[in-house]
């Protein structure tokens, strides 16, 4: 018995980006990003955990890392693609519409450090350890959260006839589905280069690069932090030449190039800087408690009367 093969071989794309269940419609976007802070948080704690930190110390500085995260990844996208809520006939008020897609990275590293900031300083907690501890997970999650862009059917490239090729639809995201044609089956835009894969899959395998290289060499404080920046950059760079839906450009290369390139270059110089340093670790409890007693200044022995 013989087995043929299909005549043409695609990546599928879902039709639908939501689902209803009562009044409340879910769109698989922000599961998807959802499932990488999960996954990032538990890994983040585990090797901050090992770093000396107390169980459980990673959520409380997460609490305050996530919400400036999403809020700068958003006002990245929205300041970079302004065009798309404030242009002729476009309604302003869908910049708040984050379900829809559209998170600037780098806006969302940005403000999240600033919220790691504040929740380091007030459960005591490096920052550099908490960065370093935090860098392969954030990785993962990155790679976790591009399948968002899969439902969305956006994050693709220029049109392939490789059996790889992503099959996309016209999507109406407003109602989480994709447009119909007259007989009912959805319309097909054509099909293009999986870049959101590609991203993913590079973003999962630097994240256990990451983790070997942090094992293996405990580089020093915020090392782990720059070798971060400079793996996920060297490839978004590549993914970013590879995409073709619209983007603001300069000098005739999208805004998000230039972005990658100039933070590769920022990431390689700051990991060489900083490999030899100590590594960031946390003192454990009763080592901080002598540590603070033996910074106090002695007081001076009384005379006796």
């Amino acid at each position: 018995m013989t087995t043929s093969l299909p005549a043409e071989l695609f990546i599928p794309s879902p039709t639908i980006s939501a689902i209803q269940v009562g009044p409340l419609t879910i769109h698989f976007y922000a599961l998807a990003i959802l499932a990488g802070i999960v996954l990032a948080t538990w890994l983040t704690d585990r090797r901050l955990t090992s770093r000396g930190g107390d169980p459980g110390k990673t959520l409380d500085v997460i609490l305050w890392a996530v919400p400036f995260g999403i809020v700068g990844g958003r006002l990245y996208h929205v300041i970079t693609d302004n065009q798309l809520y404030f242009g002729p006939g476009r309604n302003p008020w869908n910049a708040l519409r984050i379900w829809d897609g559209g998170l600037g990275i780098w806006g969302a590293v940005a403000l999240g450090i600033v919220g790691a900031w504040i929740g380091c300083r007030r459960h005591n907690v490096p920052l550099p350890a908490f960065l370093d501890a935090a860098a392969p997970g954030l990785l993962l999650a990155q790679g976790v959260g591009r399948w968002g862009n899969w439902f969305n059917n956006e994050l693709y490239g220029g049109p392939t006839d490789l059996p790889w090729k992503l099959q996309i639809h016209e999507m109406d995201l407003a109602q989480g589905r994709a447009v119909l044609n007259a007989d009912g089956t959805p319309v097909v835009l054509g099909y293009f280069h999986p870049t959101f894969l590609y991203e993913s899959l590079w973003c999962l395998a630097a994240g256990l690069v990451l983790l070997a290289i942090d094992r293996r060499f405990k580089p020093g404080a915020g090392s782990v932090f720059a070798l971060y920046v400079t793996l996920y950059t060297a490839g978004r760079f590549g993914f970013e030449l590879m995409r073709s839906d619209y983007a603001n450009t300069i000098l005739g290369l999208r805004v998000n190039t230039w972005v990658s390139g100039l933070l590769f270059l920022g990431g390689l110089a700051a990991f060489l800087m900083l490999r030899r340093l100590p590594r960031a670790n946390i003192l454990p409890p009763e080592k901080r408690s002598a540590s603070t007693a033996s910074t106090e200044p002695t007081k001076k022995k009384e005379s006796a009367p």
